[in-house]
């Protein structure tokens, strides 16, 4: 039986980039637990605007977790506590009856905050366009059986090019690292052949990229692989510092 529950909820609020942000504490009474993290977060901004106040600013889009969008930090997690799913796949029936349930935006100096709990992740698209493509024409879409890649690639290949490039795994990483978020859009290409003839030129375009924009060093904790929303696999960074030693050993 579906039920209700009341709590705090701790809410970031900044103006703006520029502008000093604190948390501000609401009530929120009588949540269904069946409603999702997103629909309460509307619940209370349809009641701050009945009161003639500033709506809280969050980022969403297709609330199915396919956007990566909904990029919250909930009680310390991004995402929130559940595992291997978005915020937008956060329902109240994780929490419980009166506790106080803290809500901030990405922490990253990749992921300069715009407003409350949005932040610009432009950062990762300029990663994605420094090589994270395939150039040239591969021809049209052959029959699966007609091309020689092993089924452990291929399955290998498109477990990595489900990463949704949310940035949870920044947002866990105490150093701010983009690793696992690179490491899988270029595993998703050297696992194939269409993506190895710019595989050298593609790795450290977009590492380089990925340090101009301020990302950190990865940290070897594994976090960001326990964090990810899409369970995008550590051994990707593995596979990302051998790609980038073989291409640097042939300049």
């Amino acid at each position: 039986m579906d039920t209700n529950i009341s709590f705090k909820l701790k809410v970031w609020r900044q103006a703006g980039p520029k502008e000093k942000g604190q948390f501000v504490t609401y009530d929120m009474q009588d949540i269904p637990t069946d409603t999702s993290f997103l629909e309460m977060l509307d619940i209370l901004n349809e009641q701050l605007i009945e009161k003639g106040e500033e709506p809280i600013v969050f980022d969403h889009d297709c609330r199915e977790g396919i956007c990566g969008m909904c990029s919250l930090y909930v009680n310390g997690h991004p995402h929130g506590p559940a595992t291997g799913a978005t915020t937008c796949q956060l329902y109240m029936r994780r929490f419980h009856n009166g506790e106080t349930i803290t809500v901030e935006p990405w922490r990253s100096a990749a992921f300069p905050v715009i407003k409350d709990l949005m932040v610009d992740r432009n950062a990762f698209d300029k990663i994605q366009q420094a090589g994270g493509y395939v150039s040239f024409n591969c021809g049209g879409a052959q029959d699966a059986n007609a091309l020689p890649i092993s089924k452990v690639a291929a399955d290998e290949a498109m477990d990595s090019a489900s990463c949704i490039g949310c940035g949870a795994c920044v947002a866990a990483c105490k150093n701010g690292s983009a690793m696992l978020f690179v490491s899988a859009k270029v595993s998703q290409f050297a696992l194939l052949p269409q993506g190895r003839a710019e595989a050298k030129k593609r790795v450290k375009a977009m590492l380089s990229k990925m340090d101009e924009l301020g990302f950190g060093n990865c940290t070897n904790t594994g976090a960001c692989a326990a964090e990810c929303p899409k369970n995008i696999k550590l051994s990707n960074i593995t596979r990302l510092n051998r790609e980038f030693v073989m291409a640097k050993c042939t300049d």
